[in-house]
């Protein structure tokens, strides 16, 4: 059997040290965890940042490193600094290094580089192998020149390259979210689909988990035919009902979970609680593709943006709200017609449809109050700065129908009240790119030495 602890569902998270400390006593085979997602959007991914907390991530790190380097097991990280780009890793590869140096730790360190260069796209592109996936455009040439930061998330292969050459510590870049849990028992010859369901669910840590977290550390132990999910904080517990809702989890499909190089077929799958806190998973199958295709990710920048926050309480206006934006756009509109200003407003309102915009079922707004939030994108910081000034100004004092006070119809919790967000990105790449080896993920060894 091969037992993972998964801390926390993203690093820098958080979780609890007797938790942690906890799962170290059963004395773990490797210590695993994501580091990043798409989820927060493509700015992170374009502006080569983290969307995770320097500090959160340091203090994470150093529980995991000096549990890993202490008993000799692996570390493994993939999306590193959130996104998984060049700039990311780099990021979190400085802040291990500084770990190592403070802790005095000593370790051979794989970095694992998951960048994919735009002649290998656009190649691709002109064979053919690259895909769209559901709802997304075809890729064009124009649009890979135009993007910035591309990535693929890569499977096992690269991983369980960087254990076969000996690192206690690997960092990767962008990855499928599962393989940093299942490269090491793929490596050791465990059933595939066995050790990615397991990835699948330990990826978020207790999240799968009743109540759920994520940043509460979990335990998996894989076994040839099965694994088990173990909780490590006596306020938790797996269930078979929260470990088969989380097999749902970012899914089209309830039976079928594609990734790199095949999918995971769950129609066979069982779940079994084993009280008081544990799980019982079988019967997940891991099913190749005919070629091994990996998911590619890229953005671009469509201008910056400026957005301002306000509430509204007077029943009047909410009842006439959307009368009431219409006939400021068009006053904005006819205020900027000489400016040669272009940009787009958008105006996103909580409490009457600002989640759902105009899938909203709810056509009555009941709210006795409301959050405006006015956003504008424009091609540069200057111009949509402009065009939110004169919106708000207009919004605050417009004469809409019924309308007794003058004083003003925002209410801002903010001085000053608009607040210049920089630049923004897209997803400009979101698509399968087939690959026929996986040479284009450079493993960089690095030997960390700092003698205690």
């Amino acid at each position: 059997m091969i037992k993972i602890l998964s801390p926390t569902a993203i690093l820098g998270y958080g979780f609890p040290e007797e938790a942690f400390m906890n799962g170290m006593s059963k004395s773990p085979d490797i210590i695993a965890v994501d580091a990043g997602s798409s989820d927060p959007g493509p700015y992170y991914l374009g502006v080569g940042k983290s969307f995770t907390d320097r500090t959160g991530v340091k203090r994470d790190l150093r529980y995991m490193l000096k549990a890993g380097v202490k008993n000799h097991i692996p570390v493994i990280i993939g999306t590193a600094g959130g996104s998984g780009a060049k700039p990311h890793l780099e990021w979190c590869k400085q802040i291990i290094l500084e770990i190592a140096k403070e802790e005095k730790l000593s370790f051979k360190m794989g970095v694992v580089s998951c960048d994919v260069d735009k002649k290998a796209v656009l190649s691709a592109l002109k064979k053919g192998r690259v895909k769209p996936l559901e709802y997304v455009p075809q890729l064009t040439a124009k649009t890979v020149n135009e993007s910035i930061n591309i990535v693929a998330q890569i499977g096992v292969e690269p991983i369980i390259n960087a254990l076969d050459k000996g690192c206690n510590v690997v960092l990767a870049g962008r990855a499928y979210d599962p393989a940093v849990f299942a490269a090491y028992p793929i490596s050791k010859g465990y059933d595939a689909g066995l050790a990615l369901h397991m990835g699948k669910i330990l990826e978020c840590a207790a999240i799968a988990a009743t109540p759920g977290s994520g940043a509460d550390p979990v335990l998996g132990t894989l076994y040839e035919d099965r694994f088990v999910l173990e909780t490590l904080s006596s306020q938790r517990k797996f269930t078979a009902a929260s470990t088969a809702a989380h097999s749902l989890y970012e899914k089209s499909n309830p039976y079928f979970l594609p990734g790199p190089g095949g999918r995971l077929n769950l129609k066979n799958t069982t779940f079994r609680e084993i009280p008081p806190n544990k799980t019982e998973v079988r019967g997940s199958v891991f099913e190749k593709s005919p070629k091994y295709y990996v998911k590619i990710e890229g953005v671009r920048s469509i201008g910056c943006r400026t957005m301002t926050i306000a509430g509204i309480r007077d029943p009047i206006l909410i009842k006439n709200i959307h009368y009431t934006i219409e006939q400021v756009e068009k006053k904005v509109k006819d205020l900027l017609k000489n400016e040669k200003i272009d940009g787009k407003v958008v105006f996103h309102l909580y409490g009457v449809n600002g989640v759902m915009g105009a899938d909203e079922p709810v056509k009555q707004t009941k709210s006795h109050e409301i959050c405006v939030l006015i956003e504008t994108l424009a091609k540069t910081q200057d111009e949509a700065n402009t065009i939110c000034s004169i919106t708000r100004s207009t919004l605050l004092h417009y004469g809409y129908p019924g309308r007794i006070s003058t004083a003003g119809n925002l209410a801002f919790p903010f001085s000053p009240s608009d607040i210049k967000m920089g630049e923004v990105f897209e997803f400009s790449i979101y698509h399968i790119m087939e690959i026929e080896n996986h040479d284009m993920f450079k493993l960089n060894i690095v030997n960390v030495k700092h003698c205690p």
